[in-house]
């Protein structure tokens, strides 16, 4: 049995879960998702919480049944209280255009960056980007693309890194050539 799996989500009582067939519907204050369950799995609502059940023990069920409890506690998580990724840009900066962002990379060209259906952009002071939204892929996969622009430099450490990030810097030349 699935560790991960066998674990049931505890809904709170301001989001709101319905079933349309094959297809599981979660509302909160913040949202709704949908999500499409596959055949082999099963989800019921059970005294407050959601219990994920799978069909068999093949492989393929085994490995669906935790994969499809993650997805649907990030989606009770996320219509609830949201998601949220921080990003902080080392070296260079970044204004609030519109919805969008406006990150000066030290390209000859300003880069513009609008936000995905269901994220907004928040900047804060000159250096620091939030990304929130319901979806955690949605949130993950914006961040990346931004930091994906400018990754963070091994020897100076200028770039875009989420907040909390370690960057182990290299030693340049000179400090290489010293040590022998």
């Amino acid at each position: 049995m699935s560790r991960i799996g066998k674990q049931p989500i505890k809904i709170p009582s301001s989001v709101n879960v319905d079933m349309e067939g094959s297809e599981i519907v979660i509302k909160g204050g913040k949202g709704e998702l949908r999500h499409n369950l596959n055949p082999g799995v099963t989800v019921r609502i059970d005294e407050g919480s959601l219990v994920v059940e799978r069909s068999s023990d093949i492989r393929e069920q085994r490995s669906l049944h935790g994969l499809t409890r993650a997805l649907l506690s990030n989606m009770v998580v996320g219509v609830d209280s949201g998601f949220t990724r921080t990003l902080e840009i080392v070296g260079y900066r970044v204004q609030q255009q519109g919805t969008g962002v406006n990150l000066q990379l030290g390209f000859s060209h300003p880069v513009v960056v609008e936000p995905i259906q269901g994220t907004t952009l928040e900047v804060e002071g000159n250096n620091t980007v939030h990304v929130h939204g319901i979806d955690k892929q949605r949130v993950g996969e914006q961040a990346a693309q931004i930091r994906r622009l400018r990754p963070p430099d091994a020897y100076k450490g200028k770039g875009v890194r989420y907040r909390g990030e370690q960057i182990k810097l290299k030693p340049g030349k000179s400090a290489a050539g010293r040590s022998s």
